[in-house]
């Protein structure tokens, strides 16, 4: 199962210092981790805001690492074509093993666009190469449909975009084996979605 799903920049933005990251888009799936009643649900949300912060820092400097060691330094040019970028995406994954980030060990897969980075973090156990696959997906049709590269691009004003996608692309937080004639139907699905 995913345990949430992030969007954030892995570039400095100007209103941020040099190593912090801005997370755009989150969504968790599942019950909330609180420890029930010890907490109120503003103090859980802010719980839950400093694991997302502390994912997208790691993920931040793991891009960092990835772009210095093949000599890709991180810029903020937009290609003309979203699916070249996509090609020069930078992924990875590392473990999340720290009890107080969530309760039992995760993987975290990424994927780095040029400033932005797509974060899924999974319960250890999950089929790594489908939750690769299915990440890229995601990217895909979030560069291709949604344009979030794109000169003035929003993500924030797009969320009600990428929670539809990840309804249908992760129901809940299920990674989906799909064959091709799913995934054909279940792409022309979201882009007919999407160019509404």
């Amino acid at each position: 199962m995913v345990i949430c799903f992030l969007i954030h920049t892995v570039c400095p933005v100007s209103a941020l210092s040099a190593g912090e990251s801005r997370i755009l888009y989150s969504r968790s799936f599942g019950p909330e981790t609180g420890d029930g009643s010890d907490f109120t649900s503003e103090q859980r949300r802010l719980m839950q805001k400093e694991k997302l912060q502390i994912v997208a820092r790691q993920v931040r400097s793991a891009v960092a690492l990835s772009r210095e060691a093949s000599g890709n330094p991180c810029v903020e040019a937009v290609l003309g074509e979203e699916a070249m970028a996509l090609g020069e995406a930078e992924c990875g994954v590392f473990s999340v093993g720290n009890v107080e980030l969530f309760p039992d060990r995760s993987v975290v897969l990424w994927l780095g666009v040029q400033s932005l980075a797509f974060t899924l973090v999974c319960r250890p156990h999950e089929n790594l190469l489908l939750a690769e696959g299915t990440l890229r997906s995601i990217v895909r049709h979030c560069l291709e449909e949604l344009r979030l590269l794109g000169p003035g691009s929003e993500v924030l004003l797009k969320s009600d975009r990428v929670d539809a996608m990840l309804h249908r692309l992760l129901p809940h937080g299920q990674l989906l084996f799909l064959n091709h004639r799913f995934a054909f139907s279940l792409d022309k699905e979201i882009a007919s979605y999407v160019s509404k």
